[in-house]
């Protein structure tokens, strides 16, 4: 048998190598276990190349429309392989990054596919051999693999993963995307930027359906300005290949309809990668293929903790790197630094959308009595310099106290934004007090000061509501 450690992660995503790093600070030693590359998928896979991607895609349409500024660019062209080089050094010197992280906090990385077996220890296949370990604790942070629906014709070759979108050489001319999530509607941005004529089909009544109803609705009317076709409470039936393209056949509104593209993208969610991850006899308690945890990230196995998209909740790598830290600072007898309970959600379509807490429906639902304010960013100095699309920033606060109880944004910059009313809906600051720090000018910020004033009685840029 291997080394014994105070903790083994199984899994060095933004969970696991965040929680390895985080105890190993704190004095506990520290094995991580990866079969593939540091970072998980969302430094390889998804979130860091994704916006990479994304970010390159603006340039060039940026680039095709910068007359509106005075700047003309004629005969503006991409190269879709130079892109791609570009997303991949990126995600190198993250990795690396991480690599240098793990050695300089004294994290043993140790590579191959972990299993977890009886009385915390854990079994290691690699191209070396196997090798058992054993552990006083066990973190659980093994993410999540892409879901294929089980309908006829998903085997097809052209039918494609967001993992393996990515590895085409070339950009699709067309492009059919299942589903209508935050995967579907960043990868719909990048390609419609780049000229694939983009389809979409959500089974939902509405795109991005967790989020706020009025997200959803302007988030439909500036993809299809930009040319992506839209069906929603559209179930696809099944793919089918038909003079070289990959037609989705689908029902809308009881009528038999079909999309066709160069590629299927599908792109319907994640499940646990749990395949392979328990030994016989060391399965934690599960539910709908998820791990089971308390309050403080416990399974039902003793000391092995799970974290990230192996348990219910919000899947997104802030929410698994939180989590990892609360669970390593616990272990070392400290209380969690932070409140995993409040995560602020992103996507990063153009405008970006950021929400944090709860909607005001949701308040409604929940029988919590509030007040709403809404700032239309048209007003905004910064977004009219921009040229922005239309875009608000919308706040929900207690009615009678006035404590901030979530927050909607759909504009320029809405990502980097959000962590303030993360951080409001955290410590339970009122509107009063968040408004009293002063917002420089001219920033994309001010609307967040603009709507906190709205809420409490008025903005300065908001036209006043006229009398009955």
């Amino acid at each position: 048998m291997g080394k014994t450690f105070d903790l083994i992660v199984l899994g060095a995503g933004p969970g696991g190598y965040v929680a390895a790093i985080k105890a190993a600070k704190l004095g506990l030693e520290t094995a991580v276990i990866e079969e593939r590359q540091v970072g998980g998928t969302c430094l390889n896979r998804g979130c860091i190349p994704a916006k990479a991607m994304i970010h390159a895609s603006s340039l060039y349409q940026e680039a095709k429309n910068g007359e509106v500024f005075g700047v003309r660019a004629e005969h503006v062209t991409f190269d879709y392989g130079k892109m791609l080089s570009y997303k991949e050094e990126t995600t190198e010197k993250l990795v690396q990054g991480v690599e240098q992280l793990l050695k300089g906090n004294g994290v043993t990385l140790i590579s191959g596919k972990g299993m977890l077996l009886a009385d915390r220890q854990v079994q290691v296949t690699s191209e070396e051999g196997t090798e058992v370990y054993g552990a006083k604790h066990i973190i659980l942070a093994a993410g999540s693999v892409p879901v294929m629906l089980p309908l006829p014709g998903m085997d097809l070759p052209g039918v494609l993963t967001s993992d393996e979108l990515f590895r085409l050489t070339e950009a699709p001319e067309s492009l059919v995307i299942i589903g209508g999530g935050v995967i579907s509607v960043e990868f719909a941005t990048i390609y419609a930027a780049l000229g694939c004529k983009v389809t979409i089909l959500e089974a939902m009544p509405r795109l991005v359906p967790n989020l706020d109803k009025e997200i959803s609705q302007n988030l439909k009317m500036i993809l299809k300005k930009r040319g992506v076709e839209i069906h929603t409470s559209a179930a696809v039936q099944s793919v089918k290949e038909e003079d070289g393209q990959y037609v989705c056949v689908f029902t809308e509104k009881e009528k038999e309809q079909t999309a066709g593209g160069q590629y299927v993208l599908c792109a319907v969610g994640r499940r646990p990668n749990t395949e392979g991850l328990f030994a016989e006899g060391a399965v934690p308690a599960m539910e709908r293929g998820r791990v089971l945890v308390d309050e403080n990230f416990r399974t039902s196995l003793e000391e092995v903790y799970a974290i990230g998209d192996l348990i219910p909740g919000i899947w997104l790598a802030h929410a698994a790197s939180a989590q990892g830290m609360a669970v390593a600072e616990r272990l070392a007898g400290k209380e969690p630094s932070q409140d995993v309970t409040v995560v602020p959600s992103c996507v990063y379509t153009s405008p970006e959308i950021a929400c944090v807490g709860i909607t005001e429906d949701e308040a409604k639902e929940q029988g919590i009595p509030v007040k709403t304010a809404k700032y239309i960013m048209s007003a905004n100095g910064k977004s009219l310099i921009t040229r922005e699309e239309r875009g608000f920033i919308k706040v929900v606060a207690e009615e009678e106290t006035g404590v901030i109880l979530g927050a909607q944004m759909m504009c320029a910059r809405a990502t980097d934004m959000i962590g303030e009313f993360a951080t409001a809906v955290a410590c339970r600051l009122t509107a009063a007090q968040l408004s009293r720090a002063m917002r420089a000018h001219p920033t994309y910020n001010e609307g967040v000061g603009e709507a906190l004033e709205e809420l409490e009685g008025g903005a300065i840029h908001v036209m006043p509501k006229k009398k009955r």
